[in-house]
Parts: C-alpha cells; structure tokens; sequence
C-alpha cells in the first residue's frame, strides 16, 4: 500500500534503496511528507519498504524549527534511504501519545513497522550524522559538514570563516558547549582573546573544567607568552635553545601541537636545564590542555619517559 501525499492527494511510490543512492535524489515530494490520522497506518505498512523518519514537532517548539531543515537537508542528501514524515503533535495529540511522544522535538527511526531508535531535542547536524551512521551507509558525495568546513579554514589560517560558521550552528543550537568552545578556538585566532575568555567563563561548569575548554584557554596562555611575528623575525636563523624554544612556543600558540611538542622535546635533548626546565613544564601544560587521553598526550608522554628514563 502506497502512502498518500496529504497535500497533493497523489500516491507515493517507495524510493530507491540505498544502493543506488549515486543517483540522482528522488523528487521532494517522494522523499519528504507529511502524516496525521489518515495516513499514519499506510505510514508503518510503508517503513515495512523502507525506513522512515519520524519528525514529531510543534508550532510553538523553536528547537524543532531548527532542527527540521536539517532533517530535510539529510533527507535529500540520502537519496532514498530512507523517507522523512513529519507529524504535528499539537493537530494529532491522539498519534503522539499512541507513539509515546512526550517533549518534542522527537524523531523516531521506523522500520518493517517498528520503532528502530529515537533521539530527542534539536541535536547538532554532525551528532545526527553520526545517529544516522549506525543505520545508513553515508552517501558517497556528501558534502564536508560546517564542522568539517570550519576545522578546515581554522587550519587554512581563515579563522574569520571558521568564526562564521560557528556563530551560525550557535544560532541553531545555542546551548551546545563544543560549539561556544570552537567558536572562543576562532576568536583566539583571530586575537579576539578577551571574547574568547567571556564564552568560556559562561559554560556550564563540567564543560568550563574539561579539556578541550582547558585547551582554548591553554592556548590564550601560550600566546601571551609566545613571540608574536615581529619577535620570531628576529629569531630566523638562529638555532640556540631560547630560539628553538620560542618557536615550538608560538607553533603550540597556534595550534600546531605536534609540531610544538616536537620541538620542546627537542629543546630538552639539547639543553635539558634551559630556563629552568622550561621546556619540560611546557609539555606538561600542554598535556594538561589536551587532556589525558589525548593522542598527541598519548604519544608524547612516552616520549617524555623515555628520554627522562
């Protein structure tokens, strides 16, 4: 049994499984619907051909309005994998408390007329990604998330870009702290530190306390200290401890971890007593920034005990 378009009244053929989603994505109206009382039974007999997206959501829930353009977007990026239904809980309050809706919003993975999973609240795009992963194979032309594009024109120097685009996830999920701590990331790039501290100073305190904001304030810290570019000019050539100290400095200062860590290692191979054991203290501050489970602290902890011991 086809489901039928609300709207339009026309019968809807299942999608293309997802093998062949490299095909050209299914015309909106087969991919994205709506469901109340009249279609909600053809709805679970359809989930037995494909899967489905159930979208419970509210007029007056602004989460949900954040969140469905995100659900429509991945919906048309799957091409197929599966349908998305949205369904007004406010116009069907009967099929919301059938199907144990009880916040919204509330989206439900439905299939062979079952429920699957469920996630509430308007969570991140890459968080639902990573949802939709454990049930889908990712499209294979998928477009870099706005995470992806951020942590890219952060490591291309654009920290403006990458300030942009935090600030626009913000404005879709205004609460979600790895946002508030990546966007403070940009503005210390963009040598907006005070602004940055501000963001930090206002997470919640687990988030306040954890490493990665530990690691942003870590780096405000390393950029007071470091040589900026006039300074590291005058440093160009030379090869003495304060020089190759300085320098992993400013590479920590930027973000370059590994380069830097590499670097204050060095410094120690060569001058072990240089500025008081500075370099050592360093790699430990920089440690404490990343956090314990940390690759690079992983890595570089061993290395330190080596060369120690």
């Amino acid at each position: 049994m086809s489901i039928v378009d609300p709207r339009s009244g026309t019968p809807l053929t299942p999608p293309e499984p997802s093998a062949t989603q490299a095909q050209d994505a299914p015309p909106d109206e087969q991919l994205i619907i709506d469901v109340d009382r009249n279609n909600i039974q053809q709805l679970l007999e359809f989930s037995m051909q494909v899967p489905v997206l159930l979208d419970c959501w509210a007029p007056w829930c602004q989460p949900c309005k954040a969140l469905m353009p995100i659900l429509e977007k991945l919906t048309r990026e799957y091409r197929g994998a599966f349908i998305l239904a949205k369904l007004n809980i406010e116009e069907n309050q009967e099929i919301a408390a059938q199907l144990g809706v009880r916040s919204v919003p509330d989206v439900k993975l439905v299939s062979q007329g079952g429920l699957v999973d469920h996630f509430q609240g308007a969570l991140p795009e890459k968080e639902i990604r990573e949802w939709l992963a454990r049930y889908f194979p990712a499209p294979e032309d998928a477009p870099a998330t706005p995470e992806e594009q951020a942590a890219e024109a952060l490591a291309q120097g654009d920290a403006a870009t990458a300030r942009t685009i935090y600030e626009e996830l913000l404005q879709q999920s205004p609460d979600h702290a790895p946002y508030r701590i990546e966007l403070a990331r940009a503005l210390v790039a963009e040598d907006r530190s005070q602004e940055a501290l501000d963001l930090l100073d206002n997470l919640p305190p687990e988030e306040r306390d954890a490493a990665p904001a530990r690691g942003v304030r870590a780096s405000i810290e390393f950029r007071k200290e470091a040589p900026n570019d006039d300074e590291l000019a005058t440093l160009e050539g030379r090869d003495d401890s304060e020089a190759q100290y300085k320098r992993a400095l400013r590479q920590v200062a930027d973000g370059h971890y590994e380069v830097g860590l590499e670097g204050l290692l060095d410094v120690m191979r060569k001058d072990r007593g240089y500025g008081d054991d500075a370099a050592r203290k360093t790699l430990l501050r920089v440690f404490d920034a990343l956090g314990a489970d940390h690759p690079l602290t992983v890595t570089y902890r061993r290395k330190l005990f080596t060369l120690l011991y």
